[in-house]
């Protein structure tokens, strides 16, 4: 393209804005010192019971989402993300200050895939969770009231009746 006084310009191409990725859900730990964003959050939702989420969550369970990998930025702090290998090979990733819980590898992915904590998002979401997993290790004094299928282990298992 030429200018009015003869020397080119250039321009941004149009198709930019086009295929830059969008990011509509956003996310912090407790403090603040970490923040995180998400272009796509997979179908696979689900409250996990297993004791290393109940105790890396400090409840009776964790809700987790599966996000491709390509899909996740660190956008604030990810020098502040300290992590925990437990004896299995999962790596679980917590804020260093607050602690809060914000991220799961399992030791099983390729490492195309992490699991998501769904609390420490600040954006609505528009699905729900779809299963309960790891009940076999479920605490005793909370009882699972909704109608999700409920697996004994994760999901390549069949649901409990």
């Amino acid at each position: 393209m030429k200018s009015t006084r003869g020397e080119s310009t250039k321009t941004q191409p149009e198709y930019t804005a086009m295929h830059e990725k969008s990011y509509p859900y956003h996310g912090q730990c407790l403090c603040g010192a970490i923040r995180s964003r998400i272009a796509d959050i997979q179908a696979s939702m689900a409250h996990c019971h297993c004791s290393m989420c109940r105790k890396f969550h400090g409840a009776a369970f964790a809700t987790v989402a599966e996000v491709r990998t390509e899909d996740f930025q660190w956008i604030q702090g990810a020098d502040e993300l300290s992590a925990f290998r437990s004896e299995n090979g999962t790596v679980r990733s917590f804020c260093r200050h607050c602690g809060s819980s914000l991220v799961f590898e399992s030791s099983r992915a390729d490492g195309s895939v992490i699991e998501i904590a769904m609390g420490t998002l600040d954006t609505p979401v528009p699905r729900q969770p779809d299963a309960h997993i790891f009940v076999t290790n479920a605490e005793n004094w909370h009882t699972i009231c909704d109608d999700l299928p409920q697996y004994a282990a994760g999901r390549n298992n069949e649901p409990r009746e």
